[in-house]
């Protein structure tokens, strides 16, 4: 069983990307986030001509999320409670046998602005949200652009970056309750040293020069993680498509493969 999680900013801008990704590499079940769409103009036939089906949370411009998976996904949840406010950022549905969830965290811009208040406040709610789920037996997974760096590690500027908008003590904390509510981040628990970017910036030839976040995560509940082979990040997607000339979202698809 393949699960994913990727920031395709922007659908109809990556929309030839991603159905030569899902032709190719044929997920279970994936998370997308910044759709960039309404939910009622959202294209579901570029999905379904590769045997996908989507259920969206879409805003027209910014933000926008997505649970796909061969059979149409069950929509549990449209809005993580308390924080509607800022934007379409959370879906959570029944799909392949598992609760996902798809997260879109605000970017946060610098801890100056105020919409850095604004994503610590979003990261409190999904944090109180885990942390209140009832059953955590249960086969679930929370997936999405997280738009922070866990550890030093998990991003190019390493100590230097503490303190600086992705890496401050007040962004880590607030992931960090979600692992403490019980879910593993399954990337770490297989490769615990490496760096697993999968976010670089457009400029600076940051993807080249191996300038990069870890950005991307899946956090799964127990019985999922028990089942976990691999997890990669996707690196040949972040490139320009060899065969279409479509070009790639900033963020690569993060891959977990499940036994």
């Amino acid at each position: 069983m393949i699960v994913a999680t990727w920031n395709v900013n922007g659908f109809r801008a990556r929309a030839q990307r991603i159905v030569e990704w899902l032709a190719e590499r044929k997920p279970d079940v994936a998370c997308l986030q910044e759709l960039k769409v309404k939910d009622d103009e959202f294209e579901h036939d570029t999905l379904e001509s590769v045997g996908y089906h989507a259920a969206i949370v879409g805003q027209a411009g910014w933000n926008g999320v997505a649970v796909i998976a061969r059979e149409k996904p069950r929509i549990v949840l449209r809005e993580l409670a308390g924080a509607a406010e800022l934007g379409a950022r959370f879906v959570t549905a029944h799909a392949a046998g598992l609760e996902i969830a798809s997260v879109y965290v605000p970017n946060g811009k610098t801890i100056k602005d105020p919409e850095f208040r604004g994503k610590l406040l979003w990261l409190e709610r999904l944090a109180r949200w885990i942390e209140s789920r009832d059953d955590e037996t249960s086969p679930f997974v929370l997936a999405g652009d997280f738009n922070v760096c866990t550890t030093d590690v998990d991003s190019y500027m390493g100590e230097r970056g503490r303190g600086t908008i992705f890496h401050t003590h007040e962004e880590r904390e607030l992931v960090g309750r979600i692992a403490a509510a019980g879910l593993v981040d399954t990337f770490r628990k297989l490769h615990p040293t490496e760096p697993g970017y999968s976010w670089w910036d457009y400029r600076m030839g940051a993807f080249h020069r191996k300038l990069g976040m870890r950005l991307d995560l899946i956090f799964a509940s127990p019985p999922v993680a028990t089942r976990i082979k691999d997890v990669y990040v996707d690196r040949e997607f972040r490139k320009k498509s060899k065969t279409s000339g479509a070009l790639p979202s900033d963020h690569a698809p993060v891959v977990a493969v499940l036994e």
